[in-house]
């Protein structure tokens, strides 16, 4: 890892990344309402949500994400499909992650794959981006 060859504009981009996909997945086109109901939720469990709060750590995780991968990647063979492969297996790394406290936590397989489909695809693109933009 050489830390001279992060393009921190990159990790910026790639952590936005993560809140275009996750605002597309956890929307009513894709697994909202299936998500709502395997965490019991209703509208007014969401609504009392602090949302400041939800989407500035959303915010911060998601750039510690970005520049840890971005750490993996700081390589000068690094490319769009090294990227592409580190993001998909830094996405199943954490799938797995998710999957095993969940099956502790009793969530059903739906919202497993829900959450851990989430995570695989949004650190895809995440790596992606950080491959493709050196």
């Amino acid at each position: 890892m050489d830390p001279k060859l992060i393009n921190w504009a990159a990790v910026v981009v790639a952590a936005l990344s993560s809140f275009l996909v996750g605002g597309i997945w956890y929307s009513p086109v894709l697994f909202a309402k299936a998500w709502v109901a395997d965490n019991k939720l209703d509208e007014a469990d969401l609504k009392a949500g602090n949302k400041l709060k939800i989407f500035g750590m959303t915010a911060i995780f998601s750039l510690i994400m970005a520049a840890n991968l971005a750490a993996f990647l700081a390589d000068a063979k690094t490319d769009l499909a090294w990227g592409t492969e580190a993001g998909a297996l830094a996405g199943i790394w954490t799938f797995s992650a998710i999957a095993t406290m969940s099956l502790f936590e009793l969530k059903s397989w739906r919202l497993i794959f829900i959450n851990g489909g989430y995570s695989l695809v949004s650190l895809t693109l995440m790596g992606a981006i950080l491959g493709a933009w050196r």
